[in-house]
């Protein structure tokens, strides 16, 4: 019981030290250098912004990534299930058949409300 905590609290160390250890390490070998005026310009992200710049953008585009992002996931769900269903019993063929119709009446909610239709 002691070693399994004990990988525990060694992976969590590792996981505390590593990104200190990338920063200073970053920190000793970047350049010494003062940066050129231009390269505090807005060329590294784009041409320069006339006009207003706060745009407003429709909704819909954020219900693609969500509705790519619950179907990616049920991929990946449903192919371990997949893989081991030989091993799996009645009760878990009905937990992945409530998670598929959970997603199922998402889509046909996101479908209702307008969300799959590009303008």
């Amino acid at each position: 019981m002691i070693a399994d905590w004990a990988s525990i609290g060694g992976i969590l160390v590792i996981a505390l030290l590593f990104p200190i250890i990338i920063l200073a390490v970053s920190a000793l070998i970047r350049s010494r250098r003062k940066a050129a005026l231009y390269k505090y310009t807005t060329y590294e992200c784009g041409p320069e912004t006339e006009g207003d710049t706060w745009v407003q953008f429709k909704a819909n585009y954020f219900m693609y990534a969500l509705l790519f992002v619950a179907f990616d996931v049920e991929t990946v769900f449903l192919y371990l299930w997949a893989v081991k269903i030989h091993d799996f019993g009645l009760f878990v063929f009905a937990e992945i058949f409530l998670f598929i119709m959970i997603l199922v009446i998402g889509l046909i909610y996101d479908w209702k409300e307008g969300a799959l239709e590009w303008e």
